[in-house]
């Protein structure tokens, strides 16, 4: 009996164990988020890299056709196999020093075959469009009271150009590529699942 008794002691113990190191786990950044592999965002959750503080708030297709999206975009038809779509965000720095915004086409489009799809250069005319710039403390991409920030879609565009086979490989990812850590040896990514 004492010996069954020291049995089940130890199996409650490792129980217990390994649930703590789970519960652990679930909580740690590293599981989510910034450069790791672990399962990405969603829309509309803020996430903080290098000071800055980055949110995808909607991403949908265009349809250039029809306002608003005519003034969202003023370039070619993608044609019949592509699709235009537009990804808003919002980089905000909360922080008390002027940080530097990630570029454009540090913001990548990955399907689930690991195509990779880069934003198209929009005109420097386009009020919408995400321009990377130095981010002042309490200020954001796009600017407070700007049109881009005042849209139905509260964030700076950027519109990718992919092909319609492409949607269905599933789920497709934003990955927004910061500075290097330089203790994983790695480039600082945040990863964010988009909605269709």
């Amino acid at each position: 009996m004492a010996r069954l008794r020291r049995v089940l002691t130890a199996l409650c113990i490792a129980a217990l164990c390994l649930g703590a190191a789970a519960c652990g786990k679930e909580n740690d950044e590293s599981i989510q988020g910034v450069g790791t592999p672990g399962e990405a965002f969603r829309e509309g959750l803020a996430e903080e890299m290098n000071g800055l503080t980055y949110n995808v708030f909607i991403t949908r297709q265009l349809n250039t056709r029809i306002p608003p999206d005519s003034a969202f975009y003023r370039g070619p038809d993608p044609g019949k196999k592509d699709t235009l779509y537009g990804v808003f965000v919002q980089v905000c720095n909360e922080g008390k020093k002027a940080e530097e915004a990630v570029k454009p086409d540090k913001f990548v489009i990955k399907d689930a075959q690991e195509n990779e799809f880069r934003p198209l250069t929009l005109p420097r005319d386009n009020v919408f469009a995400y321009k990377a710039r130095p981010v002042n403390p309490k200020e954001c991409i796009p600017l407070a009271g700007s049109v881009a920030q005042q849209n139905s879609a509260a964030g700076a565009l950027l519109v990718y150009k992919i092909p319609i086979d492409n949607l269905e490989y599933r789920p497709l990812e934003l990955e927004i590529e910061g500075g290097f850590d330089v203790r994983r040896r790695a480039p600082d990514k945040l990863r964010y699942e988009l909605d269709f």
